[in-house]
């Protein structure tokens, strides 16, 4: 990966702890990709007594997911404690929640232990997302489930254009493609992925509410290499014409590709020397 589009773990967490408070306001597209996830987990049946929620920010999906897997403890996982705090706010009072804040590539929990880990749109925010896989690996049973959403190359195309008329430096992440997600879950030891692509348009009539959406749920420039200095005035009121040129009688149209998959625990981990498959075989589901 070019050096210049890796994540700097400590500024995401600082985002998203300082976006507690505004994320609900602007999570649409974290619930639509919820909502895809839910809808996907109507045509499968696993048995669960051990639920984790990976990546869980307010706690959205935390409480659906005990009323789905009824009986089981779900683990809401979350490596920013402001964010734990607003999903323990959320739990009712017999809830079977547990908060937990950890790192999703350093699970406290022991190998093969955990009967679902569900996790909504957390991958875009990993450095290395292989990490997530092997852990995810590690600690799900054997015929345990994966499910996941994440971003695809096609995300964010418009504002990553716009900011490319400003400047050199890099300002949006570039998101895996679905076979590299695909792939790297194999190389964990998870077994027999299976990835679709939804596509979501978001239209502003104003540029400048996009970036407070942004804002709002953390989701702001946390590369490595980006500018160290404060992005002034000047550049922003660059940024927001770039952008009102590609906004129509429509809007400004932002487009996302939204990555949905599943996966199987298969009751270990990867091991050295094992036979890499292609990619490029995983099956994909048209919908």
């Amino acid at each position: 990966m070019d050096a210049r589009f890796e994540l700097r773990p400590a500024d995401v967490r600082r985002r998203f702890d300082r976006a507690a408070g505004s994320f609900d306001s602007a999570d649409f597209v974290h619930a639509a990709a919820r909502d895809g996830l839910f809808a996907r987990l109507e045509g499968i049946t696993v048995e669960a007594g051990n639920v984790i929620d990976l990546g869980c920010a307010t706690g959205a999906a935390t409480a659906p997911l005990g009323k789905r897997f009824k009986g089981a403890r779900v683990y809401a996982v979350d490596f920013s404690q402001p964010m734990l705090d607003r999903c323990a706010a959320r739990q009712g009072w017999f809830s079977r929640t547990s908060a937990v804040c950890a790192d999703a590539a350093r699970l406290p929990f022991p190998d093969h232990s955990i009967d679902v880990v569900f996790s909504n749109l957390l991958l875009p925010w990993i450095g290395d997302p292989a990490s997530v896989a092997t852990e995810v690996a590690r600690v799900l049973r054997k015929e345990g489930l994966f499910t996941f959403s994440t971003l695809g190359p096609d995300s964010l195309l418009a504002l990553r254009d716009a900011w490319r008329s400003v400047d050199d430096d890099p300002h949006v992440n570039p998101f895996p493609d679905m076979h590299d997600v695909g792939d790297a879950l194999v190389r964990s030891g998870l077994r027999d992925p299976v990835l679709d692509v939804d596509r979501l348009t978001i239209r502003y009539d104003d540029p400048g509410k996009l970036l407070a959406d942004l804002t709002a749920c953390g989701a702001r420039n946390a590369l490595r290499q980006r500018r160290s200095t404060l992005t002034g005035k000047r550049r922003f009121e660059a940024l927001r014409s770039a952008l009102g040129d590609s906004t129509s009688e429509a809007g400004l149209r932002i487009e996302l590709e939204l990555v949905f998959g599943h996966c199987w625990g298969s009751g270990r981990g990867p091991r050295s020397g094992e036979t890499r498959i292609d990619a490029g075989a995983i099956p994909v589901r048209r919908r």
